[in-house]
């Protein structure tokens, strides 16, 4: 499922580890994507698939792909909070991926053509 946006605001959405390092959070999620994302929150906790995050290969590792982390996703408040299956590794870097806030196009970028045709996610690299 993605969330999209088509509001006027700039601002993007913040992806970083919590306090402790235990969880994702998104915050400064603008008001018509954070109402997507609760609705179908409510809708479907199940299928809910807001972000992607996957673990990173180091330059030492076997394994050269990048890696699904398993997780929940919970809405506290104006946020999303992605807690892993396992805990974060220490040393890693995570990508995240999110639609959140995505903004599609605005009336001046249909008009002139400027739109973009695929929509592009917001991509962070948290290292632990």
């Amino acid at each position: 499922m993605f969330v999209l946006s088509c509001s006027n605001t700039n601002n993007k959405p913040i992806i970083k580890f919590s306090v402790d390092s235990t969880s994702i959070v998104i915050k400064n999620i603008d008001e018509a994507s954070l109402l997507q994302a609760k609705n179908a929150y409510k809708a479907n906790i199940d299928t809910l698939n807001l972000i992607s995050v996957l673990i990173k290969p180091g330059d030492q590792d076997s394994i050269q792909d990048e890696l699904i982390v398993p997780g929940k996703i919970k809405i506290v408040g104006d946020s999303l909070v992605f807690s892993p299956a396992m805990p974060f590794v220490q040393g890693k870097d995570y990508l995240v991926e999110s639609y959140l806030g995505v903004k599609f196009a605005t009336v001046g970028n249909l008009i002139s053509g400027t739109a973009k045709h695929n929509l592009q996610a917001q991509r962070q690299t948290l290292k632990r």
